[in-house]
């Protein structure tokens, strides 16, 4: 879209919308096009986008799930595939394998059923196909946690089967020489340290001669003397050596991966711009959302039909502090182009124009527009805009004289595809022969068929408005009583911008204000009287129209009042046995992961430690202590079905219940914060914390 002048999109604030929208992107790509947010003419292009966002929308107003999760730049990990003998480090292939998994679940999300259903957002999956094979390859090579798995290659797996056994012959060897140093009394606080990866031992610096070994350093205090023990060094060399052999072997397998999925790097470009484009498209939905944005109905010639259009940061900001915003609605075609409007200042008038153009351009941009989705919105290719005061100092350009300059553009440039907007046309000069150049700006302009708003006080603009074919008369509303705006668009009459009596209200001397009535043309003060009192007129009638409205709402609501509270209990009934379900469900998804976790645990343990009674005991733990809990609640369900708690301090002679085991039993003796409970044959001493006084329950109770 072609725009005048290159502050018209700061003026329609259009700016304060692209940094709302960024801030809603995960993705670096989404924010770049958040931030660079263009304005098309094309409707093909306007249209999907368009559509994409609605259909996000509908996606997160019916609380569905999209699989797009990936937000993390990997721009350059990917340009490393094509470098040849590059390496990417296994944490990146971890993230390279989510980018792969993510598009994985898009592709799968896309069923036949969705495609038919969300066709423009399909739109995004075109040209690109889903590879199964480089979550392969790197499952092959990377575990988990992005290491390179043992089974990677063979050497890899000898050199580390070497080297847990050489790690393990160190250890015992070095806690051999620490016990024999500790039962020396050489060893400091902490008895061992390691020294540029190898194992040391930390003892008192008056000792380091006693001990054999290599000095590898000194505390800062210098009592503290770290020595690599003699029986250790050769131990430490093979293991620093096969530590080398595991890096590099490490490093080969990693460039190796590097190269075998070099072949997949435009592929993995697709993936990381497809889950960048649905960041973006998400981001457009929710800023919808927020703002009310609908869908009109679009066409590809330069027209507008709105229909309760809110001005969209307005709009933001209102909800934001409780106040209700105004909408306009608005009709400008073939027949009426061009829209005067007139009104008292602070009415409203610059808001309603900014709302027309503002959302212009959110059409033509992709974005859902805050109107109904009854509305008609057109396409222009050109915008031109000239709101307040434009004085040029450096071309040494008066107020008036930048406003003719501008003019002069509009009337140069305007055509039937051009959109543009002037506030206060004709101001800054005499008010006769302003209101005459702004005459003729405006015949030349609808002329050339281009559609606009211009807003004046001028008599003579709101007069040549009803005579001129393709101008129309506009009025902001105004409560002459209150003397308050309405900030509500009236179109079909020009408005009175009420000097007189916004004079009289603020209590301007009365012989003042009779004084300037007289200096007034009689016509004029006429003419400006009449639209005072036509426009009260309108507001009582409309006053009178939405009072009946209201009492056929009324019975409208009584009438499905019942049928509301109804499938509301159905509902929240329904939730409730769902939100039980889910806990349940919930509960023991957690159970199966932490035991999974343990039983794992138990594997590599068993794996790695010689004395296997030790995990043969942490095995048995684990899978016999639900039993015990089990048989301890059933105890417990028996025991509360014979006894009843009471609330009584315990006392020699009470019947009590251990909280712990549920066993009951009669209190002999109390000694202090003790008790000496008979449970059956045998006495124990228990605290009195842990008991609780109960009586027996009859057998029908029991029942």
């Amino acid at each position: 879209m072609r725009l005048y002048p290159e502050t018209a999109l700061t003026q329609l604030e259009f700016d304060k919308v692209r940094t709302l929208l960024e801030g809603y992107c995960k993705t670096v790509y989404a924010k770049e096009k958040a931030q660079q947010l263009r304005i098309h003419t094309r409707k093909e292009y306007i249209e999907l986008e368009l559509k994409q966002s609605f259909e996000f929308k509908s996606i997160l107003q019916q609380a569905q799930y999209f699989p797009n999760d990936f937000s993390l730049p990997l721009q350059k990990e990917i340009k490393l595939l094509g470098i040849q003998g590059a390496l990417i480090p296994g944490e990146q292939w971890l993230q390279i394998r989510k980018l792969a998994e993510n598009t994985s679940n898009i592709f799968r999300w896309f069923d036949l059923e969705r495609r038919q259903a969300f066709p423009a957002m399909a739109h995004v999956l075109d040209g690109s196909y889903y590879e199964k094979v480089i979550i392969e390859l790197i499952d092959e090579v990377i575990d988990e946690q992005g290491n390179v798995k043992d089974n990677a290659s063979d050497d890899l797996h000898k050199i580390r089967m070497n080297l847990f056994r050489k790690r393990n012959e160190l250890r015992r060897m070095f806690e051999k020489v620490v016990s024999k140093l500790a039962k020396a009394g050489y060893t400091a606080d902490i008895d061992e340290s390691f020294s540029n990866g190898r194992r040391v031992v930390a003892v008192f610096s008056e000792h380091k001669r006693q001990v054999k070994g290599i000095l590898h350093g000194e505390s800062d205090s210098r009592k503290t003397a770290f020595i690599e023990p003699e029986e250790t060094i050769d131990l430490n060399n093979q293991v620093f050596t096969l530590e080398n052999e595991e890096a590099k072997e490490v490093q080969r397998i990693l460039r190796q991966l590097t190269a075998r999925i070099a072949v997949y790097a435009p592929l993995l470009e697709q993936y990381l711009l497809i889950a960048g484009e649905f960041d973006f498209i998400r981001a457009k939905a929710k800023l919808a959302i927020d703002m009310n944005g609908q869908l009109p109905e679009l066409s590809d010639k330069a027209h507008i039909h709105l229909i309760n259009a809110y001005h969209p940061l307005l709009f933001l900001y209102n909800k934001s502090t409780g106040k209700p915003t105004i909408p306009v609605t608005l009709t400008l075609d073939d027949k009426n182009r061009i829209l005067v409007i007139s009104g008292p200042n602070a009415g409203g008038k610059t808001v309603t124009m900014k709302t027309i153009g503002l959302n212009q351009l959110l059409l033509q941009s992709g974005l859902l527009v805050p109107v109904s989705p009854d509305s008609q919105m057109g396409i222009f290719k050109q915008l031109f805009i000239h709101i307040g005061d434009t004085q040029n100092l450096e071309f040494e350009l008066s107020t008036y004289s930048s406003h003719l300059l501008h003019m002069k553009y509009f009337i140069e440039s305007a055509n039937g595809k051009t959109m543009f907007f002037i506030d206060e046309l004709g101001s800054g000069s005499d008010p006769n022969l302003g209101g005459a150049f702004a005459e003729v700006i405006m015949e030349e302009l609808a002329r050339r068929h281009s559609f606009g708003v211009v807003t004046t006080h001028y008599l003579n603009l709101k007069v040549m408005a009803n005579r001129t074919q393709g101008i129309i008369n506009g009025a902001m509303q105004f409560d002459e009583v209150n003397l308050q705006p309405m900030y509500k668009l009236i179109v079909g009459k020009p408005g009175s911008s009420y000097t007189f009596a916004i004079a009289e209200r603020i209590g301007l001397p009365k012989h003042l204000i009779n004084r300037a009535r007289k200096l007034v043309d009689e016509d004029h003060f006429k003419l400006d009287r009449l639209l005072n009192r036509t426009e009260q007129d309108l507001q009582q009638l409309e006053q009178e129209k939405k009072q009946l409205h209201k009492l056929l709402r009324e019975n409208d609501r009584l009438k499905k009042e019942m049928e509301t509270v109804m499938d509301k209990e159905r509902h929240r009934q329904q939730v409730e046995l769902l939100k039980n379900q889910n806990r349940i469900t919930e509960e023991r998804l957690v159970y199966l992961k932490d035991m999974e976790r343990k039983l794992k645990q138990i594997v590599l343990d068993w794996k790695k430690s010689e004395n296997k009674q030790d995990v043969i005991k942490n095995l048995q733990n684990l899978l016999f202590k639900q039993k015990e809990t089990i048989v301890v609640n059933k105890l417990a369900k028996k025991v509360d079905l014979k006894y009843k708690e009471l609330n009584q301090h315990i006392a020699v002679g009470a019947l009590v219940k251990l909280k712990k085991n549920y066993q009951v039993g009669e209190v002999k003796e109390i000694r202090g914060k003790k008790a000496i409970v008979q449970v059956g044959m045998l006495p124990i001493h228990v605290d009195m914390a842990d008991l609780v006084v109960v009586e027996k329950l009859t057998d029908t109770a029991a029942k």
